[in-house]
C-alpha cells in the first residue's frame, strides 16, 4: 500500500467509510487493435483530410517517386527535395525529381521523411528524432511529404507511445506530432496557414 493509499485508509476510517472495492482497469495502451487495418485506415484519412492535410496511396515504397511527382505536378511545386538518407535507394531520377540526403536549410521548400507510426483516432503522424532522422526536414520547408507505411496505423496515442518503447533501444531527444500543416489563430483570432511550419502536408499511404 502506497503512502497515499494509506492516508485515504485513515481519513476513511476516521468519516466511517468503508474501504471501496479495487477494480483493476485495462492497460488500453497495450490492448491489440479491436478493429481491422481497414477501419483504422479510413478512419486516419479521413481525420487526416478534416485538419487540410492531402493524401494519397501507393501500392509499395517503389511507387512513392512518382507519386511525390504527381502531386508536385498537380500543385505546380519544383522538384527539388531534401529527404532523409533512410529514403536514398529509391529511384527518385526516373520520375525527374532531384532528391538530396541531408539536412535542409533556409532555402529548401520541399522535405520528404519516412514516419515512425500514424494515429487513427488523430490523424496525426508520429516522427521522432534519429541519427538519420533530421527533425527540421519536416518543420522547415514550406511543404512536408510524409511517407506512410499503412501497416504501421495504430489507433490511439497511447499505442503509438507503446509502439516506441517496444521498438527503440532509447527513446529518442525530439519526438514530432504533426496534425496537418502548421496554423495559428494568435492574431485577431484569424487562421493563418503555415505561421510555424509547413504550409502544406501531404501523406502518401504505402501498402
Amino acid at each position: 500500500m502506497s503512502a497515499r493509499d494509506r492516508i485515504l485508509e485513515r481519513v476513511r476510517a476516521g468519516l466511517k467509510r468503508p474501504t471501496p472495492v479495487s477494480v483493476a482497469r485495462p492497460d488500453r495502451s497495450l490492448a491489440p487493435m479491436a478493429r481491422p487495418v481497414s477501419h483504422l485506415l479510413n478512419d486516419f484519412i479521413a481525420r487526416a483530410e478534416s485538419l487540410q492535410s492531402t493524401v494519397a496511396q501507393v501500392a509499395n515504397l517503389n511507387a512513392v517517386p512518382a507519386a511525390v511527382a504527381e502531386y508536385l505536378q498537380a500543385q505546380g511545386l519544383p522538384r527539388k527535395s531534401v529527404i532523409w538518407p533512410s529514403l536514398k535507394a529509391l529511384d527518385w531520377f526516373s520520375s525527374g525529381l532531384t532528391a538530396e540526403a541531408r539536412p535542409p536549410v533556409s532555402e529548401d521548400r520541399l522535405g520528404i521523411t519516412e514516419t515512425f507510426c500514424g494515429i487513427a483516432e488523430t490523424g496525426t503522424l508520429l516522427l521522432h528524432s534519429g541519427v538519420d532522422h533530421f527533425s527540421t526536414t519536416s518543420l522547415l520547408p514550406e511543404t512536408h511529404i510524409a511517407i506512410l507505411r499503412v501497416d504501421r496505423l495504430v489507433e490511439r496515442m497511447e499505442q503509438a507511445f507503446a509502439l516506441m518503447q517496444s521498438e527503440l533501444d532509447q527513446l529518442p531527444r525530439a519526438t514530432n506530432f504533426i496534425s496537418g500543416p502548421s496554423r495559428t489563430a494568435d492574431i485577431e483570432q484569424t487562421i493563418v496557414i503555415g505561421a510555424h511550419g509547413p504550409r502544406r502536408v501531404h501523406i502518401i499511404l504505402v501498402g
